[in-house]
């Protein structure tokens, strides 16, 4: 099959105008201009997208599916209020609620232009409906105690849960890690745990790391809301927590998490110059979820400082319960602004930076980059069209600053994971879209009653 754009975007390369990808199977074949590669394979069949933009599909470097039907619940709470609201609201939901909910989330992702998902899930419910809607996905199965004693039950129920969720989905297109939450919900112990399990057994690890001030002074001085109110709700325990006396970096430092291979750290909004130091010399993967830390006022992660430093930085999405949308275009978009409007203009702080970073950089820092996150002959099919035609972005003069300043996951008409099409102008190929609406409309009564 050849698929034909205006615009073909390799990431890894320049773009090409008037251009085509040869797919075979679930491998990209050939990348060049339309009427070359049409002259060599007069047979193949042509879909041609027009005015629109095909690129690799999205990595979204840190989402939960799973929350997909808090979206717009608890809105216009900072941080620490609306982590309150949200576990208070979340006991309403029953496992076959966490399983719809999870669904919601992956027709969206496929919507959106998202072929691959690293979700954080308690449940489990991200690890079926990513399997169940062919989306390429690292789902990490999350821990946390306060209570050390409770750390051998808490890691042996996330080891039974890991291997059951292997087994869900083709692995090539679905591996499980494991994510210790944050620090003010896990004993140094677990994190020690944590860190010896996942080296012995190869597990890609993400945790929630520096991500507000709350967690910032919680660690640090033994203050703040998490102090009491969400710490004791999350683990169950009273458990009492002496202040470290310095950042939440630091402080893990000291239980063996950075020995991880593959760690990626959430948020890090609130780092300085020695933090990064040490995130850079451990070489941990930082995924970069600018709308989401907006609008819970969590802090704006110093991007450049990261670049600069070497530091691989991916897009993430973070979830429909704290941001609303599973919108890349929206992350990459207001993610550039919010560090413009703090920065200045510098050299990273461009359209094409940006989508890099949603895509190959994202890759790069979840270790998937020889699989996919660029078109490259060799990698895996996993492509969308992006349609750019419409009123507000004609004329296109540079598709880079098309897709970040005019475009929404609304544009996207086309979403292929492994040369399987799994979304097309407006119908999903695996996902019964009707009953999923229908089950929304169920959950949103229960959640508001």
């Amino acid at each position: 099959m050849l698929l034909a754009a205006r615009y073909v975007l390799p990431i890894a390369a320049p773009h090409i105008v008037d251009g085509a990808i040869r797919v075979h199977g679930d491998r990209i074949m050939e990348i060049g201009e339309f009427e070359t590669l049409k002259a060599a394979y007069p047979d193949e069949e042509v879909r041609d997208f027009g005015l629109a933009v095909l690129m690799p599909g999205f990595v979204d470097m840190h989402t939960h599916l799973e929350f997909s039907a808090m979206r717009g619940l608890v809105d216009d709470l900072p941080f620490s209020q609306w982590k309150l609201q949200l576990l208070e609201k979340q006991e309403r939901l029953a496992q076959a609620d966490w399983e719809d909910s999870a669904r919601i989330g992956a027709a969206e992702a496929l919507q959106s232009g998202i072929t691959t998902i690293a979700d954080i899930s308690d449940s489990g419910a991200s690890a079926r409906a990513a399997a169940g809607a062919g989306l390429r996905a690292i789902v990490y199965r999350e821990v946390a105690t306060m209570d050390h004693r409770k750390v051998p039950d808490v890691l042996a129920q996330a080891s039974e849960d890991i291997a059951e969720w292997r087994e869900l989905g083709d692995p090539s297109r679905l591996s499980v890690g494991i994510a210790p939450h944050a620090v003010y919900s896990c004993h140094p112990e677990l994190y020690r745990k944590v860190a010896e399990k996942a080296i012995a057994e190869d597990l890609p690890v993400s945790t929630h790391l520096a991500s507000s001030k709350d967690e910032y002074d919680f660690t640090k001085y033994g203050s703040s809301r998490l102090a009491v109110d969400y710490r004791n709700a999350f683990s169950g325990a009273d458990v009492a927590w002496l202040p470290t006396g310095v950042s939440p970096v630091r402080y893990l430092e000291q239980w063996g998490i950075y020995d991880v291979p593959q760690l990626v750290a959430v948020h890090c909004t609130q780092v300085d110059d020695e933090d990064i130091e040490i995130l850079a010399g451990n070489d941990v993967a930082v995924a970069f979820c600018p709308r989401c830390n907006a609008k819970l006022g969590m802090g704006v992660a110093p991007l450049a400082k990261f670049l600069d430093r070497g530091v691989r930085v991916g897009i993430g999405t973070d979830s429909p319960a704290s941001n609303n949308t599973l919108d890349m275009f929206d992350e990459m978009r207001i993610g550039l602004l919010i560090q413009r409007s703090v920065t200045g203009y510098l050299p990273h702080f461009i359209a094409r930076q940006f989508v890099k970073m949603a895509t190959l950089d994202a890759a790069r820092a979840l270790g998937v980059d020889d699989q996919v996150g660029s078109l490259e002959p060799g990698k895996q099919a996993d492509i969308i069209a992006v349609d750019i035609s419409h009123s507000h972005q004609i004329p296109t003069l540079y598709p880079y600053s098309t897709l970040v300043h005019t475009a929404n996951q609304e544009n996207v008409v086309f979403t292929m994971v492994a040369g399987q099409v799994l979304y097309d102008s407006g119908r999903w190929s695996l996902l019964d879209i009707d009953r999923i609406q229908a089950r929304a409309e169920e959950m949103r009564v229960k959640l508001r009653g």
